[in-house]
């Protein structure tokens, strides 16, 4: 079973990340303390994250809600394949995420996939198995291997938050684009998951008004 980083885990590899590299020690010095923040896994876990995407936080919830209530309570991968695209989407679920959720059950009873050993995987062999499976993106792989697995050294640089933050900590005028960010995280491995992170902590403090970022020129 995944277990989360402990603090202390947090607290060495955000040191090593701000020796490693003057622009991250920026966001290190201005981000309070963070828990690793470990979600459920497994079949239910992916497919949660895919109903999540794009919707409010509230209207994910009640959706969330919905869905299992309407699956009697267990989100399996035989509950979701006994109802069709439409009653799935009486869930309030998108025809879309409908279908994700059943392309993803069926990749796991057919073998195709096995959610519930992902960890026999390496980070690379586990996002390719994940990214076979239709409906599910590199973004979306990549922070389930973060959220419900608590891997370290994963670093989804296609989230736009991350980039935006990267750009602060470099002072440069335009955010990176994602191959730019994948090779500017080079430098922070083998804890790429916690500069994920800590600039998702710094990104956050800022927007919420917590954080003064200064002038990016200075």
């Amino acid at each position: 079973m995944p277990v989360a980083p402990t603090a202390q885990d947090i607290v060495a590899a955000r040191a090593a990340l701000a020796d490693a590299d003057l622009a991250l020690a920026r966001a290190h010095a201005q981000t309070p303390v963070f828990e690793w923040r470990l979600r459920p896994g497994g079949y239910e876990g992916l497919f949660r994250m895919i109903v999540e995407q794009q919707v409010s936080v509230a209207a994910a919830a009640s959706i969330w809600a919905r869905t299992v209530q309407g699956l009697g309570g267990s989100v399996t991968p035989q509950a979701v394949l006994a109802h069709d695209i439409d009653a799935l989407r009486a869930f309030g679920l998108s025809g879309q995420k409908a279908k994700y959720g059943r392309e993803i059950a069926l990749a796991q009873v057919e073998g195709r996939i096995d959610l519930d050993h992902m960890q026999t995987l390496s980070d690379e062999d586990a996002i390719a198995a994940l990214t076979a499976i239709k409906g599910v993106g590199k973004w979306t792989a990549e922070t389930y291997l973060m959220f419900c697995e608590g891997r370290l050294n994963v670093f989804p640089g296609g989230d736009v938050a991350l980039q935006e933050a990267i750009r602060w900590a470099d002072r440069a005028d335009q955010r990176p684009t994602e191959k730019q960010a994948y090779v500017r995280a080079e430098i922070w491995r083998p804890h790429r998951g916690v500069a994920a992170h800590l600039l998702w902590g710094w990104y956050g403090g800022v927007k919420r008004g917590e954080i003064a970022l200064e002038d990016l020129t200075a």
